[in-house]
C-alpha cells in the first residue's frame, strides 16, 4: 500500500468517533487507533482514573505524546479524544491528517450519555449545561481544523463509515 495520510476523527465526546473510525479502517483496510484506549493501556489506568490522579492537565500531557506519536506514521485511521483539539501542538500533528470532524446535537449527545459514568468532564453538574459549554469552546477550533464534517446524528455509524469513505474517495483523498 503506499504511504497515505491518516484518516483523523475530531468531535466531542460521545460523537461516536471510536465506533465510526473502526468502520472505516475496516473499509479502507487500514489500523485503527483510538487515542484515548492507547492512553489508558500505557497507563494501565481509565481516563477517569487519570484524570482523579493527573489532572486534566497531565492527561493531556499523555494525549500529546500519543497524537505525536501516530501522527508520525501514515495509512492509520485516529480516533481522537474530544478535547484532543485543545492543544495548539495536537492541532498542527491532526492538520497532516485528512481531518473528518463529526457532530451532533447537544440533545443528542445528552441522550447518548445519559448513563455514562466513565467520562470525567460529566461527573457532577449539569451535564447539559457542561455540553453546551464545551460545544461553544470547541466548536471554532473543530471547524478550524477540519477538511470534512459530516453529521452523526443520521443512519448508523456504518452508513456513515460509508459515507465519509465515499466522500473521500470521490475526492481523491484515498
Amino acid at each position: 500500500m503506499s504511504s497515505q495520510p491518516n484518516v483523523v476523527l475530531i468531535g466531542l465526546m460521545a460523537v461516536g468517533k471510536s465506533t465510526v473510525g473502526r468502520h472505516i479502517a475496516d473499509l479502507l483496510e487500514r489500523p485503527f487507533f483510538d487515542t484515548d484506549r492507547v492512553i489508558e493501556e500505557r497507563a494501565g489506568a481509565e481516563t477517569a482514573w487519570i484524570f482523579d490522579v493527573e489532572g486534566e492537565s497531565g492527561f493531556r500531557d499523555r494525549e500529546a505524546h500519543v497524537i505525536d506519536e501516530l501522527m508520525s506514521e501514515t495509512n492509520l485511521v485516529i480516533a481522537t479524544g474530544g478535547g484532543a483539539i485543545l492543544r495548539d501542538e495536537n492541532r498542527s500533528a491532526l492538520a497532516k491528517g485528512i481531518v473528518v470532524h463529526l457532530d451532533a446535537s447537544v440533545g443528542q449527545l445528552m441522550e447518548r450519555t445519559r448513563n455514562d459514568r466513565k467520562r470525567p468532564l460529566l461527573q457532577g453538574g449539569n451535564r447539559r449545561a457542561v455540553l453546551e459549554k464545551l460545544v461553544s469552546e470547541r466548536a471554532p477550533l473543530y471547524a478550524g481544523l477540519r477538511d470534512y464534517r459530516f453529521s452523526a446524528s443520521r443512519g448508523g455509524p456504518k452508513a456513515l463509515a460509508a459515507r465519509i469513505v465515499n466522500a473521500l474517495v470521490k475526492d481523491g483523498r484515498v
